[in-house]
Parts: structure tokens; C-alpha cells; sequence
């Protein structure tokens, strides 16, 4: 009798191509899709270009424009302009401006059961919904898969997470996916899987598992994953999928590393308060809080039935009047629906303002609250200055709780608002895709079209053995890649121009940062554990690196961004002690030898403070492979020497 196999492993093992399934160690897996947009494709496609890819070898690839849709200047406009014509150059399908939220329009139209989809964004988890294996990353990896080659991973270990019961009146989807949270906190999914499983599962819906699966990443984890069944098939026969379906679950009696059990009977409203995802509370215990701004949607929640259930609630009532209330529908599909519906009527009706079928709000491009503002959001992260306020208090809610406060004037549990409002998906889908631009058969001679925002990519050197040079910063823990390269629209504008947006690394630390790393020339950043969480932006790796940054010393590492540092040859060093931490001080000079082609994985490094005279010393968790590319400089830098030497 073979041996029982959850989800995970039989989803892993119909993609190896390079490793074992051991868990810690490295695997290559076959990737069928790939996604990026308009804040990572622009890179995406640089660096697909610099590898020499005539052509995407995937079944299928995907460039969104949904992140940088504010065009106040030529910029993004200018990005646009590159990814449509190296989508038709490359053949990739080109999803215009205003078609939706890259997630929720993937989810519809693309997802598939039983592939694997790699993605230059961290919430490309939400397809885990449809037993997809999505999995976030860095543009570099995903340019890489886009060209036929492997995405290389650690093997990850796989929480079960068992569901019991069903949702209460007025609970919902997001309150599980914040106290799955509350229970692993930002770092506790790091180098997980959590697959779901139990008899829960039959009262979340698609877009319900969605939700679920898009906030995983914020545990830390690879990815999440649900089976495909009844209610997968049901989603895509009304999407005009059915011939997508097929069903895939774990085996009976299928091994696990862990387990989580959540009863969902006993699950009540939550919020995560300011300025972390996982400092969730009951809603009931901050009842009353003064709100001055409500934003619905994100691809988080701006499905159909998420944007229905908004609108029930705001039927034949009021925003309240110190409130404003931005919504904006995760796709074109969504809006649509809701307009032959009468939903749109009543959001209007109510007070509310009808934003763009796009990111917006959550990654600061619009709606940023008021100094010291407390705004309702039902997206992903509440990260300081996230919003675009650097003063403002982000709280995570779920739809109905958002809506429901919204009425109120006040954060309200919503299970005082009356009976629950319950949505089900229409007979069908109304199915256009018509501003999803297929490729031409064939991209030989199409212009790829470069405006003055689209700059060449950096190049760089090998390491060299020795390295000296100053700490720049000390840091704590859980720093994010918004603490490294914030969010908003006037950044964001910049993602195609490496020397225009290295501007801003740190700047919301030490706004002189930029100019002292600089002069410095190299130099190391120190923190603690966790570093770099949040999203995939691997311009928080390689504008660093662009300025001098040598490496980072960190407790531990966040797994998108420590790939991201060594595809663009930055150490990242782990302390073997982190108990020597706080003797180190800014501005301390820092020696590391020992960098050579014989170096092996996970190597043990001494590192020498010449400013204090002492010694320590840290890990390079790597494997043999990565080592490689950071000894040569990144993977670019590998590559050019490989071609120069063939």
C-alpha cells in the first residue's frame, strides 16, 4: 500500500524536478503559471530580457495593471506602456488598467487545480483556495520560471489546520484568517504550508477560502492550501471553468509536522489593531472607537459576494457623517455584477465613494487618512505608514464589520446590527475578457516601448573574499519591506528606475540614509528576527545593494526576502548567537572574510567589530547553489559570466 499523502506533498511531488521532498532541504519545482503587475513586472521584464528568454515556456503568463493606476505624471503610464509591449514581445496575456485586482481577476479567470502558479507578489497565495500551489516571489525567481526554468525552494514543513463547526451569524472569513494570526503571530508560518482540512471547510466558499489563503503570507508562511471539491467545481461551472475542475484532497490518515484545530462555532468579530496583523483583538473589546475613514476591498475582500454583503448592509441607510467610506470592486467581473444587481444604487445611496477596480488604498496609492486618523480597512496589512498618513491607526476588519461601523460612526461588533446578511453566488457569472490582451502567435519584431522611467538595470560585481565596511543602521524585529522601501503612489511611480527609487530605502527610519550609504560605499544593516517581512518588492534587496549595502545581520530571515538579497549578492548573515546583538552599535566597522568559491552551506563565519576589538560570529544558511549566485553577485552576474565563458 503506498504511503498516505496530504495535499501539499502530492501537489510538490507532481512538480520536482531538482531536490528531495526532505523537509529543510532544497527543491526545484515545475512552474505552469506566473503573474506579476505594474510595481514588480517592470523589473519582472528587465531581467527576463537580461537572461535572453526569447519566449515565456510557461502554460501561461500574466502582467496586471492594478498597483500603480494614479497617473498624476508620465510614470506610470511609461510603465504601462513597457509591460503591454513586452507582454506582446514575450507572450504573455496583458490584463489592462481597470480590469481588477491581479488576485481576484487570476482567481476568476486563471487559477487552476492541481498547478503551480509563481507570483511577483506575496498574496499570490490566494489561489491556495483552489488547490492551486501559488506561491509568492521575488521578480527575479519569477522571470526565471516565466523562461522555463525551475523556482527553487527549501522544502517546507506543513501545518495542518483543522476546521470544526461552522461560522456564527455575523463571523466570517477574515475573522479566521486574523485569529489564525493571533494564534502563529507574523512569524510563526515561517517555512510552513498550512493546509486545511476537516469538516469546516463545507461552510467556506471559494472567495471565503480566498481571503483565507491571501493572508497566510502574513504568518510567514509559503502558502496555504484547500482541496479542490464541490464547492471549487461549483465556482468555476459559474465561471465557465468547468472543464478546470478536478478534485484533489489528502489521503486518509495523509502525516503532518503539526497540527492547529480551530473550533469556528466559538469564533467571534475580530480587528488587528495598529501596527501589525497579528494584534488581533475581539471587536466587542474596542467597541466605540471613533473612526474617521472606512475602506472596503483590497484583494483580500472585493470578491461578488464580499461587495454584495457591503451592500445589504448600507441599504436604506446612512454613512455616518464625520465617516468617509471608499469601496473599490476586485475586478470588472465584480463591478459589473454588481451594477446589473443594484448594488452599486444602494453604496451610492448610502454615502459611500465608488473607487477603482484596483489595489488603491491598500498600498497607499489614495484615500490616505487624516493626521492621526483612525481608518477601518478590510485589506491585508496595518503597517506603519502604510496608508500614506504616517500618523495614522490602521485596523483590519472584516467586510460586514466595516460596513456595519461605517453606519455607526464607530467601531461596532456587527452582531448588534441585527440578522446576519447571507450571499450566494449568482447562476452564473456574466464572462468578458476582453481588456485581457492575449499575445500575438508570435512577438518576433514587436517594440518593446522605453520611456525616461525606464532605467537599465544595475550590474554588479562578485564579492569579494574580504568585506569591511560600517553598521549603517540597527533595526528590531519584524522589519518589513514597507520599513525598507515604503509604499505610496509617488514611490510606486518609480518602480522601473532603480537609481530614482534607492532615493527612499530606509527613508522613513533615517531620511539620510540614502546619502550615507552612499559615501559609505558598503556597509551592513544589524536587526533581529524576521527581517523583511511583508510583500515580495524585491526592490528592497536590490536598490540597497545599488547604494553599497554589503549585507544584513539579522536573528532570522523572512523567506521572499532573503532569496531577494541573495539573487542580488547581499549577505544575508545569521547571528549563531544572537545574544551579542545589542553589544554591536551603528556607526561600528565590521570585517568578514572567508567569502570563496569553497565555501559550503550553512557555513559558519567570523566576523570581526575592528571598532570594539571583538568577534562573533554568523551563519550562511544557504544552499550550495545559492552561494553561487552571491559569490558571483547575483544571479545576473552569474549568468553574464556563464555566457561570457560558453
Amino acid at each position: 500500500m503506498p504511503t498516505p499523502q496530504n495535499l501539499t506533498r502530492k501537489l510538490i511531488a507532481s512538480h520536482l524536478v531538482a531536490g528531495e521532498m526532505i523537509t529543510g532541504a532544497e527543491i526545484g519545482l515545475k512552474i505552469d503559471q506566473c503573474l506579476a503587475h505594474d510595481a514588480t513586472g517592470q523589473m519582472a521584464m528587465l531581467q527576463f530580457e537580461a537572461l535572453g528568454f526569447p519566449k515565456v515556456a510557461t502554460k501561461r503568463s500574466v502582467i496586471y495593471t492594478d498597483h500603480n493606476i494614479l497617473q498624476v505624471g508620465f510614470e506610470n503610464a511609461d510603465d504601462h506602456a513597457f509591460l503591454a509591449s513586452a507582454a506582446r514581445r514575450f507572450g504573455i496575456y496583458y490584463s489592462k488598467t481597470g480590469n481588477g485586482i491581479c488576485h481576484q481577476v487570476n482567481l476568476e479567470r486563471f487559477a487552476k487545480p492541481g498547478e503551480t502558479l509563481l507570483g511577483a507578489d506575496s498574496h499570490t497565495t490566494t489561489a491556495g483556495a483552489m488547490a492551486q500551489l501559488a506561491i509568492g516571489a521575488g521578480g527575479l525567481d519569477v522571470a526565471l520560471a516565466m523562461g522555463g526554468r525551475p523556482f527553487y525552494m527549501t522544502m517546507p514543513s506543513i501545518i495542518k489546520v483543522t476546521l470544526y463547526g461552522s461560522l456564527p451569524p455575523w463571523t466570517k472569513a477574515k475573522d479566521l484568517a486574523l485569529e489564525i494570526l493571533r494564534i502563529l503571530t507574523v512569524s510563526g508560518g515561517r517555512g510552513a504550508i498550512l493546509e486545511f482540512c476537516g469538516e469546516g471547510l463545507k461552510g467556506l466558499s471559494l472567495t471565503d477560502r480566498a481571503t483565507i489563503s491571501n493572508m497566510s503570507i502574513e504568518t510567514g508562511a509559503v502558502t496555504a492550501l484547500f482541496p479542490s471539491d464541490e464547492l471549487t467545481k461549483d465556482f468555476l461551472v459559474k465561471q465557465g471553468r468547468s472543464s478546470d475542475y478536478i478534485a484533489l484532497s489528502a489521503d486518509l490518515n495523509a502525516e503532518y509536522e503539526s497540527e492547529i484545530a480551530i473550533n469556528l462555532d466559538k469564533l467571534q468579530p475580530l480587528v488587528a489593531t495598529p501596527h501589525s496583523p497579528d494584534k488581533v483583538s475581539p471587536v466587542s473589546k474596542l467597541e466605540g472607537l471613533k473612526v474617521d475613514q472606512i475602506a472596503i476591498g483590497s484583494c483580500t475582500n472585493s470578491s461578488f459576494t464580499d461587495m454584495m454583503a457591503v451592500a445589504a448592509i448600507l441599504k436604506d441607510h446612512k454613512v455616518a457623517k464625520d465617516v468617509s467610506l471608499s469601496i473599490a470592486p476586485g475586478s470588472r467581473q465584480v463591478l459589473t455584477e454588481l451594477a446589473r444587481r443594484g448594488a452599486l444604487a444602494d453604496m451610492i445611496s448610502a454615502g459611500a465613494r465608488l473607487m477603482e477596480s484596483a489595489c488603491g488604498f491598500c498600498n497607499g496609492v489614495g484615500q490616505a487618512p487624516k493626521t492621526n486618523g483612525v481608518s477601518l480597512r478590510t485589506s491585508n496589512r496595518n503597517f506603519p505608514g502604510r496608508s500614506g498618513s504616517p500618523t495614522a491607526g490602521l485596523y483590519l476588519v472584516s467586510p460586514e464589520t466595516a460596513a456595519v461601523s461605517a453606519i455607526r460612526g464607530f467601531l461596532t461588533d456587527p452582531r448588534s446590527f441585527g440578522e446576519a446578511v447571507n450571499i450566494s453566488l449568482p447562476e452564473r457569472f456574466e464572462i468578458d475578457d476582453s481588456m485581457i490582451l492575449p499575445p500575438p502567435a508570435s512577438g518576433q519584431g514587436q517594440e518593446i516601448i522605453r520611456g525616461p522611467n525606464i532605467a537599465p538595470l544595475p550590474r554588479f560585481k562578485a564579492l569579494e573574499s574580504t568585506i569591511s565596511g560600517p553598521i549603517m543602521l540597527i533595526l528590531g524585529h519584524n522589519v518589513t519591506t514597507d520599513d525598507i522601501l515604503p509604499a505610496g503612489a509617488s514611490i510606486l511611480a518609480l518602480r522601473a528606475n532603480i537609481p530614482a527609487i534607492s532615493r527612499y530605502i530606509f527613508s522613513n527610519i533615517d531620511p539620510n540614509y540614502h546619502q550615507r550609504q552612499k559615501e559609505a560605499g558598503a556597509g551592513f544593516i544589524v536587526a533581529g528576527r524576521n527581517y523583511g517581512q511583508g510583500s515580495s518588492r524585491e526592490h528592497a534587496a536590490l536598490a540597497p545593494r545599488y547604494l553599497g549595502l554589503s549585507g544584513v545581520l539579522a536573528e532570522s530571515f523572512a523567506r521572499i526576502h532573503k532569496t531577494n538579497l541573495c539573487n542580488f549578492g547581499l549577505l544575508p548573515l545569521e547571528f549563531v548567537d544572537p545574544s551579542v546583538r545589542p553589544s554591536i552599535k551603528a556607526g561600528d566597522k565590521l570585517t568578514i572574510s572567508g567569502l570563496e568559491p569553497s565555501l559550503l552551506p550553512n557555513s559558519i563565519l567570523e566576523i570581526r567589530d575592528d571598532t570594539q576589538n571583538l568577534t562573533f560570529y554568523v551563519r550562511l544558511d544557504l544552499s550550495q547553489r545559492q552561494l553561487k549566485i552571491l559569490l558571483a553577485g547575483g544571479i545576473l552576474a552569474l549568468e553574464a559570466a556563464q555566457s561570457s565563458t560558453n
